[in-house]
């Protein structure tokens, strides 16, 4: 299955608020269906529904395929620790979503275009795999050209307020963005964002009989 490029809207009216993929809320698109007060309120949802709601909600905030998911579950089955907590912190650590924590891009897919088109560099060097995955002591900055740097004011300026995480620092005037430390998986659910909550445990639940060993 692709990575989803259809209404975000219409996701987040389904999912709730999804950080990664847009910064409306389901509060903003309620106006664009004038039938929601007519709607009869959901049964009472199954085990099976809420496993793949959660598993949505990881997919479409942090801009996923299906395949790719799948293949950070399998990874995080294998290594030490909590494998929902592992999940989180490999998902965490990717090029596009450390641009999208440093406030350098608006969006996960905003940041993912910053990474493909070549505006961004990881210890000196371009990286245009948004995948990638970032290491402490990486430093992270924006390519020494004036369309590059305005890209990432543009988006510094829309959100001046938002909290840079522990793990990360960033240097504004510098466009430049510094990993510290691998963000630790016993506290990466509280720490990556206290509006946005995934039950990480649902998420390996859904995968459980595609990621037997």
């Amino acid at each position: 299955m692709s990575r989803y490029r259809g209404p975000r809207f219409k996701k987040i009216r389904r999912l709730g608020y999804l950080p990664g993929l847009t910064k409306k809320s389901p509060k903003d698109a309620s106006y664009l269906r004038s039938d929601l007060r007519r709607q009869p309120r959901s049964a009472k949802k199954s085990a099976y529904i809420l496993r793949l709601e959660e598993k949505q909600k990881v997919r479409f905030h942090y801009g996923l395929t299906e395949r790719q998911l799948l293949k950070y579950v399998r990874i995080a089955r294998k290594a030490k620790g909590p494998t929902g907590s592992v999940l989180l912190q490999l998902l965490e650590m990717r090029l596009d979503n450390i641009l999208f924590r440093l406030r350098m891009a608006s969006t996960i897919p905003a940041a993912r275009q910053l990474v493909n088109h070549r505006h961004i560099l990881v210890n000196g060097r371009i990286v245009d795999i948004p995948s990638y995955r970032c290491k402490p002591r990486d430093i992270i900055t924006a390519k020494d050209e004036q369309k590059s740097r305005t890209l990432i004011q543009n988006s510094l300026n829309s959100s001046p307020h938002e909290k840079v995480p522990k793990h990360l620092t960033l240097q504004p005037f510098e466009y430049k963005g510094l990993v510290n430390q691998i963000i630790d998986a016993n506290w990466v659910d509280l720490e990556i964002d206290e509006t946005f909550f995934i039950d990480e445990t649902l998420v390996i639940e859904y995968y459980s009989r595609q990621t037997k060993p």
